[in-house]
């Protein structure tokens, strides 16, 4: 079996946040699918910029740190 390689995790992020974007996108206008779309919208295109601020991390440890963020946000 051939396995395909990972894609990069900076590429990965960014196609979540689009489609996290579609989705919103794709949600009525009614004001309970807006505030909840708007919390999605908030955390799910956030965790690439976590991603990007922890890869220029200055040691290991900022680097979990700032890891550590994107994950909360998504947990929310």
């Amino acid at each position: 079996m051939v396995e395909k390689p990972l894609k990069d995790l900076s590429q990965r992020t960014k196609e979540f946040a689009l489609i996290i974007i579609r989705v919103y996108s794709s949600l009525p206008t009614t004001t309970l699918a807006q505030v909840l779309g708007k919390q999605l919208l908030r955390s799910g295109t956030s965790v690439g910029a976590h991603y990007r601020e922890a890869s220029r991390a200055r040691s290991d440890a900022e680097f979990i740190s700032k890891l550590g963020g994107g994950h909360q946000e998504l947990e929310e």
